[in-house]
């Protein structure tokens, strides 16, 4: 943890609304994804893992019917979460 201060010399600021997602700060079920397009999730993952994270990342931690699910929604928008540029593996922060 704090790789975003450790190489970049920056730290996160600011408080987590109440009633939100602690990683993404966007109100969502526990079962379902992180708002991969929050700056504060991008951030807070990068904090932890050194790279910025992907849709995989998002829904490490959900069940696979949900990743279906959202992988075919995302499809249909152009995004193909199997084929996300750089793929590690994918990281739950739940």
């Amino acid at each position: 943890m704090g790789y975003l201060k450790e190489q970049t010399g920056f730290a996160l600021l600011g408080q987590i609304p109440p009633g939100t997602c602690p990683m993404c700060a966007v109100e969502h079920e526990p079962d379902q994804p992180h708002n991969q397009q929050s700056l504060a999730w991008q951030y807070n993952f990068y904090d932890q893992h050194g790279r910025f994270p992907r849709w995989a990342d998002a829904m490490a931690h959900c069940s696979s019917k949900v990743k279906s699910l959202w992988m075919d929604k995302l499809k249909e928008r152009g995004i193909d979460v199997d084929r996300e540029a750089g793929a590690p593996e994918a990281v739950s922060d739940a």
